[in-house]
């Protein structure tokens, strides 16, 4: 098991995105700052083209595209519901990577554009609440 803090940079895989991303297990899943979302069709599946922020120029924004795997209903904190739609990225933190699924939902508003839950830390991660950046992304994928 990884020790990391409950702030770490993440990248996103296989684009190698870096963030600073928020290590939280009162949230079950895993959320994306996802902006200009538009879904559409490929090959017979529902996608999802989305806008993030370039988190080496703020004013840049960088588009992805993943498949959607399903939508989810979150309950707000305020008792409304929202739905979301959820994809599969690879998540890397530390030495650890997993493929997780991820809701996506505009957290411009938010300190962090990621969030990662409990369900990703689960058997890999111990989370040191009193400290940040203790492991840096370092994955090997080949």
């Amino acid at each position: 098991m990884r020790i990391l803090g409950w702030v770490e940079n993440v990248a996103l895989m296989p684009e190698g995105i870096v963030l600073e991303a928020k290590m939280d297990t009162g949230a079950t899943t895993s959320s994306l700052n996802a902006l200009n979302k538009e879904t559409f069709e490929r090959d017979g599946k529902e996608w999802i083209a989305f806008d993030m922020i370039d988190p080496n120029d703020e004013s840049n924004m960088i588009r992805l595209e993943r498949e959607i795997t399903r939508h989810v209903r979150i309950i707000r904190h305020s008792g409304n519901h929202q739905r979301r739609p959820v994809v599969e990225m690879g998540l890397c933190m530390g030495d650890v990577y997993r493929k997780e699924e991820v809701s996506l939902i505009d957290r411009t508003a938010l300190s962090y554009q990621l969030l990662v839950g409990r369900n990703h830390m689960a058997g890999a991660i111990l989370l040191d609440s009193r400290d940040k950046y203790l492991q840096a992304p370092d994955c090997d994928l080949d």
